[in-house]
């Protein structure tokens, strides 16, 4: 059997849907559509139940993908039963959709979610009532504590095989009739779910008409002489009013709430602080910090540094090579570390390990054999394996304010900044979206309705660093602060983070007042209760996460990684290059090889970057890393680990990255501006294949072309800025002046743009001219025309 969850988005359909299924659902996709497709299996009845998650929907219109998607699977897939989830708090604008699923003849059961919070609120619902007037079975659950989840499955199962008929809940208004006799004519021509059609058909829905010529000249008929005293003949308006009024007065009654009182809810008392108009800004950017801070610092809470440094182990004696592996792993030379940090240094320490036994295994044979396995395979893929830990604690952390409620809130609160960019404030999910991956975030700006707003967020989503772009991060970071002695890893990381939002605000403001101006949409949102997170749900959400990773990693990257160090240790002659030295192979030739040729060829287009022309011998392998990144993120350090592996002459892919970081620095003179710069660019430019391809999925015919070069340029012009105010600080003001220079030009254009509007006198867009082709009768092209 197969049953679907539907439900509004935030009514915790996703939350049933994990406590039904655990670990066996998988996500993919719907034909023909980028939106998520999650599946599972159910287990605890007399057979397998498959469950299909729904997308999110507020009805069955066809006004978004979700909608559509959700629509077709319901009329054409014909599941057993649909397991409507109602948001139990929200019980007259959830019930709507339920409205609409009545009207097909697909069995329904109506689970009132969050019924906890109903309870804890002092109100109560009689389910009984509902279940006698909507005529589906009705049962009170809570997801989130697995309260009522058996009793729903029961009830589930035994409506599936009872089956049911359409309900019509028009029949005492003025289109009742109307209704009934469109029904009547689908049925004669044999159409499925009649009822739903009809209805659509009445409100001039777009996937209706053209489809059934009877039934529609009945409603052309019927529309002509239709009017109504509040929606005159607009039907639509007439039925959805129709529904709220059908829902009022079927279910006011059954709803009993605690009478108001003057006491604040939590909720409430948390938002005055969380959402303030002055302090809420700051304290979501305090809450950032400290994210980062336990995910990356190696000096938790700065102990080290307000104490004056911990006693070092390794000045006081103390045998660092019996010393227990847990220990090192939380401090080590005087500091405490946060927990990503110790999670990695615990992985780290087992990579370091299966990297000994591979070298151990590899001895006794070519030397060849030897470096592929160590070098080739393990030296980029263990680099990137050992960011798992700290990719996985930003992640929940995420997850974590994104299930409590209070990420909503955020988007509220920058409503009003990002209005005056050009953008609403619910732009702001899809970006926040993006600190994790940026195909889900593409993906989520189909909720905005404005299309120049959509354009304009799904170009600076690659802006928002997500979790692949966390190894090039740490690494260079780390890599500056060992190398140089200068600054701190995770402020550092913090401040590249802020400065990818900082650049998506220009150029959004750019885009605004230029190729994308426009109306602002209005923002009408609604803001959940605040609700302590399920574990269970946070672990299944990092395990999708780990699963994505490492598949990522032993495909794609391992891929890369092989390819890289094939290309590094032959010649254009095929002869290999690596040497025996006094640590093991080295590359002393690596400027001969393959990739040596092709990374000098493109080397000085990243000159201006500060990774270019300007570097030492080895200079053209950031211009590769940054290559090799376009493919997929990780594959920046994947490539340091395999090139730092052959160079040094031993695997460097331990303690985050940072000693490839610095076998780099080193091999190449590359000062702290250029790297600055190289990160910055790896931020900025076009994100991996995988998201590039959601981005042209996502966007209009002839929109992507544009949006990859908006990404290339602007990554090249921010990461030489950055290179130049950083190596000659006195640039600075020729930057300012550009801009401002850039900045006036703009408003006046506008200005001139909008008078010429306003007189009615603007200059037409040029049309393209067609090409006519003059029919011949003969050739493929003219097959079927007519003379």
């Amino acid at each position: 059997m197969n049953f679907a969850l539907a439900g509004n988005p935030n009514s915790g359909k996703t939350t049933l849907f994990n406590a039904l299924t655990g670990s066996t659902a998988y996500v993919g996709n719907w034909p023909g559509v980028t939106v998520d497709k999650r599946e599972g299996v159910y287990k605890k009845l007399s057979e397998p139940i498959s469950i299909i998650d729904l997308p999110g929907i507020y009805s069955l219109s066809p006004y978004t993908p979700e909608e559509i998607v959700s629509r077709n699977y319901v009329l054409d897939e014909k599941p057993d039963c649909i397991i409507n989830v109602v948001d139990a708090t929200n019980l007259e604008r959830n019930l709507y959709l339920t409205t609409q699923l009545m009207e097909t003849s697909v069995p329904v059961v109506i689970a009132l979610n969050m019924i906890d919070e109903v309870e804890s609120a002092g109100d109560s619902i009689n389910a009984a009532s509902i279940e006698k007037r909507t005529g589906v079975p009705v049962v009170p659950i809570s997801a989130l504590r697995n309260r009522g989840i058996s009793e729903l499955m029961k009830r589930a199962y035994e409506a599936a095989k009872t089956g049911r008929e359409a309900t019509n809940i028009f029949s005492d208004t003025a289109i009742g009739g109307v209704i009934n006799e469109v029904k009547d004519a689908l049925i004669a021509e044999n159409v499925s779910d009649p009822l739903f059609h009809a209805v659509k058909l009445v409100e001039k829905d777009e996937l209706e008409t053209g489809k059934w010529a009877a039934a529609e000249k009945i409603v052309e008929t019927f529309r002509e002489k239709f009017q109504d005293k509040n929606f005159g003949n607009d039907c639509e308006a007439f039925i959805a009013d129709a529904r709220y009024k059908y829902i009022s007065q079927n279910f006011s009654l059954s709803y009993t709430k605690k009478p108001k009182t003057e006491k604040l809810t939590k909720s409430d008392k948390a938002d005055r602080v969380l959402t303030h108009r002055i302090f809420g800004i700051p304290i979501f950017l305090a809450i950032m910090f400290v994210i980062f801070h336990l995910t990356f610092s190696e000096d938790l809470l700065f102990i080290s540094a307000m104490a004056g440094g911990l006693p070092k182990l390794k000045d006081s004696g103390f045998n660092m090579d019996n010393a227990g592996v847990t220990l090192l792993a939380c401090f080590y030379d005087g500091a405490v570390f946060s927990p990503g940090v110790i999670l990695t240094n615990l992985l780290n320490w087992v990579l370091e390990w299966i990297n000994v036994l591979a070298e151990l295994c590899c001895a006794s044979g070519p030397l060849w054999v030897g470096s592929f396995v160590v070098d080739g395979i393990l030296g980029g893929l263990l680099a990137v394996l050992g960011f798992l830990p700290q990719i996985l604690t930003l992640f929940l952390f995420f997850s974590i304010l994104e299930d409590s409620g209070y990420m909503a809130r955020v988007a509220f609160l920058l409503d009003r900044i990002f209005r005056k960019f050009g953008l609403s404030g619910k732009a702001f999910m899809p970006m926040i979206m993006g600190f994790g991956c940026s195909i889900p975030a593409m993906i989520n700006t189909r909720t905005l309705a404005d299309e120049k707003e959509r354009v304009s967020t799904v170009r600076v989503i690659p802006f928002f660093s997500c979790g692949a772009k966390l190894p090039i991060l740490t690494a260079i970071a780390g890599g500056i602060v060992s190398f140089f002695g200068v600054g701190n890893a995770d402020v550092i990381t913090y401040s590249m983070y802020l400065l990818g939002i900082v650049t998506a605000i220009v150029t959004v403001i750019l885009m605004h007042n230029t190729t994308m101006r426009g109306e602002i949409p209005p923002f009408i949102m609604e803001l959940p209760s605040y609700r302590m997170p399920r574990f269970m749900s946070l672990m299944i959400h990092l395990w999708d996460k780990t699963k994505h990773f490492v598949k990522k990693a032993f495909t794609i990257i391992l891929a890369s990684t092989v390819l890289i160090w094939f290309l590094s240790s032959f010649s254009p002659s095929w002869q290999f290059l690596l040497e025996e030295g006094e640590e093991g192979l080295v590359n002393l030739r690596m400027n001969e090889s393959i990739l040596g040729s092709i990374g000098m060829i493109v080397q000085p287009l990243f000159t201006p970057l500060g990774f270019g022309s300007q570097l030492g011998a080895f200079g053209w392998v950031f211009a590769v890393a940054a290559i090799t990144g376009l493919v997929a993120k990780e594959n920046v350090i994947a490539t340091f680990g395999t090139l730092a592996a052959a160079i040094a002459g031993t695997l460097v892919a331990t303690e985050d990255g940072v000693l490839e970081t610095v076998t780099m620095i080193s091999a190449t003179g590359i000062t702290i501006p250029g790297l600055i710069a190289f990160i910055v660019f790896n931020m900025t430019t076009i994100p991996c294949f995988a998201a590039c391809a959601t981005a042209k999925g996502e966007l209009k015919k002839g929109t992507f072309k544009w949006t990859v070069l908006f990404w290339v340029v602007t990554s090249y012009l921010v990461g030489t800025v950055v290179y130049l105010v950083g190596s000659w600080w006195w640039t600075l003001f020729i930057v300012a002046a550009l801009i401002a220079a850039a900045a006036v030009g703009i408003i006046l254009f506008n200005r001139r743009r909008d008078r010429l509007a306003a007189q009615g006198i603007l200059p037409k867009k040029r049309e393209r001219k067609k090409k006519v082709h003059n029919c011949c009768g003969d050739c493929s092209a003219c097959k079927g025309h007519k003379d």
